[in-house]
């Protein structure tokens, strides 16, 4: 293992420490007070794209106070004060947007960024039902957005990317269908009709039912990524723990897009990094854990994230699904899906040759 690869794993241990064992912050504040000023950046870096600033360098600022880490104190609440503003002008730019989309005969849900809280993601994800000219003359004329290319995969996931002048994060719309070649359309309907309100800041916003909530991280790092960030693994556990998901609500949905293998090892897998960190595991029902094609034991870090293997893992995933959205006779999600391999093996090419698969991807 290269010494890139270590302190990869050991920043990623921290991050993970501090937001599953917050009571242990003790057990990782020597390796914090050791990293130089470059290291210390390259660590708030990793945080911020594991979307746990908030979550892992508040228990760092109240620890500091103590046991006099002053300077690590200083830099964390800097940190924590720098984040804290930028949350806030996201969400008055979300809430705004979801507002206005609303106004127009768009109805729109809040994706995955909410789930992070107190945390932000770094772009705003949604999901809307709406006409797809509709959407974009909304933005264009109430705020003013630049379209940004759209890939090859973009095009066929029916995504769309905005600017707006102000906002530092990307806004990024799912339109009428989700899943990496936009194969899920009846699926994609349960996030208008069985959306939830939240409220964050005196604001509130339309955001995913728990299923659903589960449903869209799962093809997101079983389906397309195969990776998880620390979020991932802290934010489906605190679902799992509020008591709120009906697994047979989750099972009947993700069984009906030939996901649920997938939604139940990811749920395992979840579970098997808390044991690491709690000792114990979550309370998932036999009915999970039966279905997990594999779990935690498969994951390992690598190039800043915790990976899912693609062969034979993932493949197998990809192949489960294909297999049974031809059986319930959905031949254009199938054909869909059928693109998949080569736009991957596009991306690949793409960025072996140029350092980016934005063209494709």
């Amino acid at each position: 293992m290269t010494e890139l690869q270590n302190k990869d794993k050991e920043n990623i241990h921290a991050l993970s420490v501090l937001t599953l064992t917050p009571s242990q912050v003790n057990e990782v504040l020597p390796h914090l007070a050791s990293l130089s000023e470059a290291e210390r950046a390259d660590f708030l870096k990793l945080a911020d794209s594991h979307h746990v600033v908030l979550r892992a360098l508040a228990p760092v600022q109240s620890a500091t106070l103590t046991n006099g880490h002053s300077e690590l104190g200083t830099w964390a609440a800097s940190a924590i004060a720098a984040e804290h503003e930028r949350i806030a002008n996201a969400l008055d730019f979300l809430h705004r947007i979801c507002t206005e989309l609303e106004a127009a005969g768009c109805p729109t849900t809040v994706m995955k960024s909410l789930d992070h809280w107190p945390d932000l993601g770094n772009d705003l994800d949604l999901y809307t039902s709406a006409d797809e000219r509709r959407l974009v003359r909304v933005m264009i004329n109430k705020f003013d957005a630049h379209i940004e290319p759209r890939s090859w995969g973009d095009r066929l996931a029916h995504k769309w990317n905005f600017a707006i002048p102000g906002l530092r994060e990307s806004v990024e719309f799912h339109v009428k269908r989700l899943g990496q070649t936009g194969e899920h359309i009846t699926l994609a309907q349960r996030f208008i009709s069985r959306r939830t309100q939240k409220q964050l800041n005196g604001y509130t916003f339309l955001v995913p039912a728990p299923e659903e909530r589960i449903v869209v991280a799962t093809l997101q790092r079983m389906y397309r990524h195969f990776y998880f960030r620390v979020c991932d693994i802290v934010n489906s556990a605190a679902l799992v723990e509020s008591g709120t998901l009906n697994y047979t609500e989750l099972r009947q949905a993700s069984e009906q897009a030939g996901i649920w293998p997938g939604v139940a090892s990811y749920l395992v897998i979840v579970s098997d990094y808390v044991k690491q960190y709690r000792g114990q595991g979550l309370p998932l029902p036999v009915e999970v854990t039966s279905a997990a094609r594999f779990g935690g034991e498969k994951v390992y870090v690598r190039a800043r994230f915790i990976r899912v293997p693609i062969m034979p893992q993932g493949a197998d995933l990809y192949t489960r699904q294909l297999t049974q959205t031809a059986l319930r006779g959905d031949v254009e999600g199938a054909l869909r899906l059928n693109l998949l391999p080569p736009l991957a093996l596009a991306a690949a090419v793409a960025y072996k040759l140029t350092g980016s698969d934005k063209g494709v991807w």
